[in-house]
């Protein structure tokens, strides 16, 4: 699954990418990985089925869909937790699932206690436009 000089990140998404096909028969468009102060968000980006999408045009639909994803990753998870696990060498100790159905993204936070917010911007930033200095950590 891993790839010789992948970066922890790259290794984690295609595991995430991997187990989430396995989970749905799904493929997401993109994964990207994120790991701040022992909080690590995977957003699976286009995760969600045409089927899965077009349910979530209606509210009812939505929350149908949300559920489903978060009763998928409640029970499915543990796979994905020692992937992290055997990448990172650092066990997880709280993961929770979030999705967002009008775009069909999946974000999946793993985090030691600490409030998760996601914010999805209109379009990517050039990685070169963080750094440490500017991350707005207080």
């Amino acid at each position: 699954m891993n790839k010789p000089n992948s970066s922890l990140a790259q290794q984690i998404a295609q595991a995430a990418k991997t187990l989430q096909h396995e989970r749905t028969r799904h493929m997401p468009q993109s994964v990207t990985v994120v790991q701040s102060d022992g909080t690590l968000v995977i957003t699976l980006h286009g995760a969600l089925s045409e089927a899965e999408m077009a349910l979530a045009r209606s509210h009812e639909g939505a929350a149908k869909v949300q559920e489903f994803h978060r009763q998928l990753f409640a029970n499915s998870v543990e796979p994905l937790q020692q992937e992290i696990k055997r990448i990172t060498g650092v066990a997880v100790r709280k993961a929770a699932a979030e999705v967002e159905t009008s775009t069909g993204t999946v974000v999946h936070a793993f985090t030691t206690g600490t409030m998760v917010q996601v914010f999805l911007l209109a379009r990517g930033m050039p990685a070169n436009k963080w750094s440490e200095s500017e991350s707005g950590v207080a």
